[in-house]
Order: structure tokens, then C-alpha cells, then sequence
């Protein structure tokens, strides 16, 4: 059965154009993201525990991966998208004009590392985040995650 994740995708303008719209994403962390950007960052996001609702599950792995809750505000379901393997992740953007976080504090995975040396480390789930606007976040996002920024568009745009 293929994973289903939940996002939450903020959103805001810089002023009333179109072409003014911004997105909050997250750079991957751990080594195997250290030294990338594009195609290395992230709409928040994460697995549904249970029957959690999608949307209660975003807001929970927002908190998770940020380290600071998201605003509260009237989230919108963007859609689902599906990555090549077959996981399936549900968007929903949300306005958050105000919104900043001065620094990152996500929650933590344990790997070996390096490759069969016997060692585990742990890294940030998340080591990075912060607005982009969409042609650039086009650019950095993971490829199955990008159908979000024209949702996002048609939504708020």
C-alpha cells in the first residue's frame, strides 16, 4: 500500500501581481541533501498516523519539521500529488502573510553513517526553511512536490 503524506503549503504576496506570490518550503536535511538545492527542499510534510485526518496531520508535521506551529488561518486542499514511486502526498496551502520563524528546530532521524561504518548518527529532519518565490521554489522542490506551485497558483494566484 503506498504512503500517504500531508502538507501544509503557506503562501503570501509580496504585493497584489500575480507574479508575486511566495511559498514556504524546507531544505532537506541529513547528508544525503547537505551539499544539494535544487530539487532538495520540501513542502512540509509527513506521514498520516492512523486515522488521523489529512489536515490535522499537516498542521502536526508542520510543527514537527519547523519547530513552531502554523498559523492559524482556513487551510484549503490543494490537492494530491503523487511522486514517481507511488507516494502520495495531500497539500493544502494556507495564507500566512506574517509569518517568519527566525530558526528551524525539527525533529531528528538516526542513520548509520557513514555507509557500513557501524556508526549511527542523528541529523535534522529539516535543517532549513524560508520563502521562495514560486519560480524559484519550481526549482528547488523535490519533482513530485512541484504540481503543488500551480495548484497554489489557481488557488491564490
Amino acid at each position: 500500500m503506498p504512503v500517504v503524506s500531508a502538507g501544509l503549503l503557506l503562501v503570501r504576496r509580496r504585493d497584489d501581481s500575480d507574479a508575486s506570490l511566495e511559498v514556504f518550503i524546507a531544505h532537506m536535511g541529513g547528508p544525503f541533501w547537505s551539499r544539494r538545492q535544487e530539487g532538495a527542499w520540501s513542502i512540509p510534510k509527513g506521514e498520516l498516523e492512523g486515522d488521523e485526518p489529512a489536515l490535522a496531520a499537516a498542521y502536526r508535521e508542520f510543527a514537527e519539521e519547523i519547530g513552531v506551529p502554523a498559523p492559524a488561518g482556513d487551510a484549503a486542499e490543494l490537492g494530491e500529488f503523487r511522486y514517481g514511486s507511488g507516494k502520495r502526498v495531500i497539500v493544502f496551502g494556507l495564507e500566512a502573510p506574517e509569518f517568519e520563524v527566525e530558526r528551524v528546530m525539527s525533529s531528528t532521524f538516526e542513520i548509520e553513517w557513514p555507509p557500513r561504518s557501524g556508526r549511527r548518527q542523528t541529523f535534522p529532519e529539516i535543517d532549513d526553511a524560508r520563502w521562495a518565490d514560486v519560480p524559484e521554489a519550481r526549482r528547488l522542490l523535490v519533482a513530485g512536490q512541484r504540481p503543488a506551485l500551480d495548484a497554489a497558483l489557481r488557488a491564490f494566484g
